[in-house]
């Protein structure tokens, strides 16, 4: 889906990541380093010496639970808030190294959204024994101005961050540098690619939408009347059915948990929107998110709506749509709305049972003082350099994902597409087919050669 967000469990992973470091607040803004200052020597003296020499990077601590062999760090480092202008100021960025050698490749990851704050590494560098750099999205977790101003949320200045973090590391990383993302952040890795094309050597992309047109959505719509089993689909759309005709219930209990929870659903615009949208939202979720267990657990038509709403929860995840989760994805939806584009979800099933036009959009989860202006040329203009410059980039997608329903085409040099059978929205390297998983490893290898 265009949307992009993760399984709820992963949600909460990131947003406690994120929490962990928030204490520290946003950083007042002055004038972002220069990038031409003294340049640590590679291998000389203690990594935390050498980071703590780089211009306009802060070492915020140390973390313990690293694997033998790496070290974990939290850092902070300037950025402008506007790139085109110094005058803007600057706000600190969160990023995490795992450090393990000077001369290992590096991997560059980013999640799209927050931070994550443990010492986890990816499947590509795992593979490839490498260094790992994370960098938290502007304008989540606390890598945002102390003012934020959406309109300096796009892609090219987050392409931009990456770019002045690239240039800044490598002075104490020389080996190749392979990027990696997945979801959001795989789109993300990829912006950054079109505006930077030279910064890495390679790029490995799970699971990224390609919202080319957001007029025509019909290669969405047909994948979600397409996928799967006839028998999968329709339990899907009786479910939504019972959940909307118990529709009173369902929100009685949505409001009995947020008043337990003192959350609240300000910002969509009370309960009865908020169930409405994760309905809407359901079936595309739980083909991101399903396995084959889940084809067959799908509530029947002789659930209880205790079943029906513990069942809606766990594939839409309803804490989604309340203030303390919303209010921490404003970023994510305000990028939809101005560059990314959203999809349209099938609702003639659900005639006569639907009450808030539009709610699934994303105007729903931006407050309305804040404007979202759509870059129509956004999109298109990165179809267009992956299909006829983008070089060296592997995607990787699941064939019952539907976020990839619009997949990227590479026509570049040294880059392909590769098809999990059966895969959902979360797929590895390991889930290919034995010849594409050796390919894939070749590919990546020799990149970081």
């Amino acid at each position: 889906m265009r949307s992009r967000m993760r399984g709820w469990t992963r949600r909460r992973a990131l947003i406690a990541g994120a929490a962990t470091v928030s204490a520290a607040g946003p950083a007042t803004a002055t004038a972002a380093p220069a990038l031409a200052a003294g340049r640590p020597r590679p291998g000389s003296g203690d990594i935390a010496d050498a980071l703590r020499a780089l211009p306009g990077l802060r070492v915020i601590e140390e973390r313990p639970g690293a694997e033998p062999g790496y070290r974990f760090f939290v850092l902070g480092l300037r950025q402008p808030v506007d790139h085109t202008d110094p005058a803007a100021g600057t706000f600190e960025q969160r990023l995490t190294l795992l450090h393990t050698s000077a001369d290992r490749p590096m991997v560059l990851f980013t999640t799209g959204y927050h931070a994550v704050l443990t010492p986890r590494r990816t499947e590509v560098t795992v593979l490839l024994g490498a260094n790992q750099l994370q960098i938290e999205h502007r304008f989540f977790g606390t890598s945002r101005p102390a003012t934020p101003d959406y309109a300096h949320l796009t892609i090219r200045q987050a392409a931009d961050d990456h770019h002045r973090a690239v240039r800044l590391f490598r002075r104490l990383y020389p080996a190749p540098w392979v990027s990696t993302g997945g979801s959001k952040g795989g789109m993300a890795t990829v912006y950054h690619r079109r505006f930077h094309p030279f910064d890495v050597d390679g790029t490995v992309v799970h699971g990224a939408p390609n919202n080319v047109d957001d007029r025509d959505d019909s290669a969405y719509l047909r994948f979600l009347e397409t996928v799967g089993s006839a028998d999968v689909r329709e339990a899907l759309k009786a479910a939504q059915r019972r959940i909307l005709v118990h529709r009173a219930e369902m929100v009685a209990r949505y409001e009995a948990w947020a008043t337990a929870a003192g959350d609240t659903f300000r910002l969509v615009g009370g309960a009865d929107t908020a169930l409405e949208i994760a309905v809407l939202r359901a079936p595309l979720m739980f083909w991101q998110d399903a396995t084959a267990a889940d084809h067959a657990a799908v509530p029947g038509p002789h659930a209880t709506t205790d079943e029906l709403y513990t069942w809606l929860d766990r594939t839409a995840g309803l804490p989604l749509y309340a203030d303390s989760t919303a209010r921490n994805y404003i970023p994510y939806w305000y990028q939809l709305g101005t560059q990314l584009g959203y999809l349209s979800l099938p609702t003639s099933h659900l005639d006569g049972l639907l009450r808030h036009p539009g709610a699934v959009e994303p105007r729903s989860f931006v407050p309305r003082d804040i404007p979202l202006p759509f870059d129509s040329a956004a999109m298109p203009d990165v179809d267009r350099w992956v299909r006829r410059r983008g070089s060296r980039l592997l995607f990787v997608n699941g064939t019952m994902d539907p976020s990839v329903a619009e997949p990227f085409r590479p026509g570049g040099p040294d880059s392909r597409v590769l098809w999990v059978p059966g895969g959902n929205h979360h797929v590895t390297l390991g889930q290919l087919a034995p010849a594409d998983r050796d390919e894939a490893i070749a590919t990546l290898t020799r990149w970081a050669s």
